[in-house]
């Protein structure tokens, strides 16, 4: 009877490859650590989803990762279909080994480092680590309202192509960029729009080229405004809209408002379940993971955190992005190896700092 052998240990097991997760690999290849990397769809899986030929707000040298820049024919900004092109290339480039398609179920910690369960395509595995990443992100699943009708066939929280409404009357409710920016293109594609907010005013990070767009629309009556309403109930022929008055219900006849589609441009939220397995403390209304700042390690000693993930199960004003996370995968990188990488962010060149305030207004 043979003996089982033995699960080899890998120094680090990294789960998450969007574009700081690939970065972190590049910068840990570079440096020869035995390292694993795990993503549960395929490499950058968030911007898969997003709408046909949407541009990143940030320029081109803020997303690029690994020293090595984002050039295009056009020198503008770059779409989500670009920048998957983008990280294919630095995948092949740098013959980075990601497990696609192998979802971590399992992170638990014991005396020598980390075990990890994992579900593929062809059943389960499991593996052993020194010390763990999670690079995964904040945009595993919708904000859901909870609703009736909410998981109609016509609604939605994914954008997708303004083909699909043409000539159609369409319901999006929210009031930052993702919505005003669904609105404004919906309409120019030939639907019927209409936009729910729940507060008076649009977000006052709505973009500057957008802003103005989207008023100029709805005062020329091209598009349908219900400011101060929240959606309480969605059907095949309408939704009802519930009026507000200083964020509350003021007791005002509901709105009923016809409908083909909704599109409920509400934002998304992390799974925090990995890291409640792992013992990671989850602190404040938006379970934001405790990490030293200056390691990026979690409470849980050889477990770090890097990119959009650092932020919690939802981040209400965003202030991590692909952009300032670049500095995340510099502390973790230090704190294994003792050796800041040397891959990072655009080619000097290009490379320039930028305070919180600006990013916000970016």
């Amino acid at each position: 009877m043979s003996q089982k052998e033995p699960q080899p240990m890998y120094d680090v097991a990294v789960v998450g490859a969007g574009p700081i997760g690939i970065e972190l690999a590049v910068a840990l290849k570079e440096q020869s650590v035995n390292y694993i990397h795990f993503e549960a769809k395929q490499i950058g899986y968030t911007m898969s989803w997003w709408p046909r030929n949407t541009p990143f707000f940030s320029t081109s040298e803020r997303i690029a990762i690994a020293r090595v820049p984002i050039q295009s024919v056009h020198q503008g900004r770059t779409t989500g279909e670009e920048y998957l092109v983008y990280l294919r290339m630095i995948v092949e480039m740098f013959d980075l080994q990601i497990n696609t398609y192998e979802k971590v179920i399992s992170l638990e910690r014991d005396m020598t480092g980390f075990s990890l369960r994992t579900s593929t395509l062809s059943g389960e595995r499991s593996y052993r680590a020194r010390r763990g990443v999670l690079a995964k992100g904040d945009m595993d699943q919708p904000n859901w309202l909870g609703i009736p009708g909410e998981t109609l066939p016509h609604v939605t929280h994914y954008f997708d192509d303004p083909h699909t409404y043409f000539r159609k009357r369409l319901l999006i409710v929210g009031g930052k960029n993702s919505a005003v920016e669904t609105a404004l293109r919906c309409w120019r594609a030939g639907a019927e729009v209409a936009l729910s907010y729940r507060r008076a005013e649009l977000n006052e990070r709505v973009k500057d080229h957008l802003r103005p767009d989207l008023l100029a629309q709805i005062e020329n009556g091209n598009i349908k405004y219900y400011p101060e309403t929240v959606p309480v109930e969605i059907t095949p022929e309408y939704v009802v809209l519930q009026p507000l008055s200083g964020g509350r219900s003021d007791g005002a006849e509901p709105i009923i408002h016809p409908t083909d589609f909704v599109v409920m441009a509400t934002g998304f939220r992390a799974d925090m379940s990995l890291y409640e397995m792992a013992g990671i403390k989850l602190e404040g209304l938006r379970r934001v993971p405790h990490c030293d700042p200056e390691t990026m390690e979690t409470n849980v000693a050889g477990l770090y955190l890097a990119g959009t993930t650092a932020a919690g199960e939802h981040q209400e004003r965003y202030r991590i992005f692909i952009e300032n996370s670049h500095e995340h995968v510099a502390k973790i990188v230090q704190h294994l190896t003792g050796q800041r990488p040397f891959r990072l962010g655009a080619n000097p060149a290009r490379n320039y700092e930028l305070a919180l305030a600006q990013f916000e207004a970016n």
